[in-house]
């Protein structure tokens, strides 16, 4: 890989970072947000929410922004929207202030974060070169989470928690330095956008999500989550009749033809579904049971980080020996073992003897699967059609998180034992493992590719 690959490279992977992060980062420094500005118990679950609803409804309508205007021109305008959202949520002094901005920077993600994967896909040659760089891609977006809790437990302990929000600032300000510079441009697709696909999508997406953060909160019989729900289902039934149909839709179903890469998609949604468990319950097991402070929280996820990056550097070396698929079912195996041992947690539980050692299966398993579904999903997908498929993997992550907290949640309230949800997290696992394995690729072990799959050339 040459050094400006590798300049490329790391303005993509940092620009994922961040999106990614910005999950989580906010987490540990929920309580000063409180004290600061008066937010009662329900408002404060928005800081988190209104990220989610806006990056996961936006999604799919990004990843086509990205496809008719050009992926670096949608990455540097939703870099844009993020970083000045992040400066103004910084500045918030009422909640409304800074749930608006959470709003505004989860629309900046939306359009940004399809971008990321595809202008991989246009500024590197499909073989090694892109393997090496979708496993760095990978590696990034799983310990971002984690990143993230780390992140804000140093800022939230050290300065304040407007740094959660300000640290965003100088970072999007040299990716808009550096991108121009360094990331090619990928053609832009002539057409218009798919009014009605965007429309029935959005909202589609919005009310699901909504409706999953609403049941977990205050249960499943909770009406307004269940209208949320028959909403959800009616718009994207609509959106799939409206896709079958649109000369250039916002998601071209022909994605989904290849089994194997419908499959990777379904791993891409039930890894975080279970994923979710560990940050969530977990976070607050270390500092309710163990007495951690918020430094020491994101500091005992640290590992799992190590882990990640550690397997990543091996990836691209073993998927040229290895199916891709095998690769992704022995990290999913690897995930599920983490996830039954830490099943057996209690409150007697210590950190060293049983949160450690679970915690580096699961960087070992994630960093081993997730790239191998990445390179399933991408290979072979024409330009044309690369920011829709970027748009459905990210939107697929993000709707498997928001699936899998609700569940979880609710499996953790009707047992009142931590230790249940991490069983359930393993059967998702399972689930994933067993699609994986059922569904496999054809003899010469790559995805089939989308018709009229091409490598362009890509203009600087």
């Amino acid at each position: 890989m040459t050094t400006r690959l590798r300049v490329t490279l790391a303005i993509i992977a940092v620009t994922q970072l961040m999106l990614i992060l910005d999950s989580t980062i906010v987490t540990i420094a929920l309580p000063g947000m409180a004290a600061d500005l008066g937010f009662t118990p329900t408002g404060l679950s928005w800081v988190i929410n209104a990220y989610m609803l806006a990056f996961g409804g936006l999604l799919l309508l990004g990843g086509r922004t990205g496809d008719i205007l050009g992926r670096r021109r949608a990455l540097l305008w939703g870099v844009a929207i993020f970083t000045v959202a992040s400066l103004a949520g910084g500045f918030a002094t009422t909640p409304e202030w800074l749930i608006l901005s959470r709003i505004a920077q989860g629309a900046g993600g939306a359009l940004a974060g399809p971008a990321t994967l595809a202008l991989i896909t246009g500024n590197f040659p499909q073989g090694p070169v892109r393997t090496r760089a979708l496993a760095v891609f990978t590696s990034v977006g799983a310990a971002g989470a984690a990143i993230g809790l780390l992140a804000g437990g140093v800022l939230t302990d050290w300065v304040s928690w407007r740094w959660v929000m300000f640290v965003n600032v100088p970072i999007g300000l040299l990716i808009a330095l550096f991108t121009p510079r360094f990331v090619g441009e990928t053609p832009r697709q002539p057409g218009r956008f798919d009014l009605a696909g965007a429309f029935t999508s959005t909202f589609g997406m919005t009310a699901l999500v909504y409706g999953l953060i609403r049941a977990a909160a205050l249960g499943w019989d909770d009406r307004l989550a269940l209208g949320a729900f028959v909403l959800a289902v009616g718009l994207l039934a609509a959106f799939l009749v409206t896709e079958r149909r649109a000369a250039q839709p916002i998601m071209p179903l022909r994605l989904l033809a290849a089994p194997e890469r419908a499959a990777a998609y379904l791993g891409m949604m039930l890894l975080p579904a279970a994923m979710i468990s560990t940050f969530f319950f977990l976070t607050q097991f270390v500092q309710s049971e163990l007495g951690f402070s918020p430094l020491a929280a994101g500091l005992a996820f640290l590992p799992l980080t190590v882990a990640i990056f550690g397997v990543s550097q091996l990836t691209p070396r073993l998927v040229g020996r290895i199916r891709p698929w095998r690769h992704a079912a022995g990290g999913m195996v690897l995930v599920a073992a983490g996830m039954l041992w830490i099943s057996r947690i209690d409150p007697g539980t210590g950190y060293v003897t049983g949160i450690l050692g679970p915690i580096v299966l699961l960087g070992l398993g994630m960093g081993g699967a997730l790239m191998p579904l990445s390179m399933t999903i991408v290979n072979g997908v024409a330009q044309e059609d690369a920011g829709a498929a970027s748009g459905l993997l990210q939107a697929m992550q993000q709707l498997g998180g928001s699936v899998g907290l609700a569940v979880l949640i609710t499996v953790h309230a009707a047992t009142g034992r931590i230790g249940t949800t991490f069983l359930v997290a393993a059967g998702l696992v399972v689930l994933a493992f067993v699609v994986t394995v059922t569904v496999r690729p054809r003899a010469s072990g790559t995805v089939a590719a989308v018709p009229d799959a091409a490598e362009p050339s890509i203009p600087r």
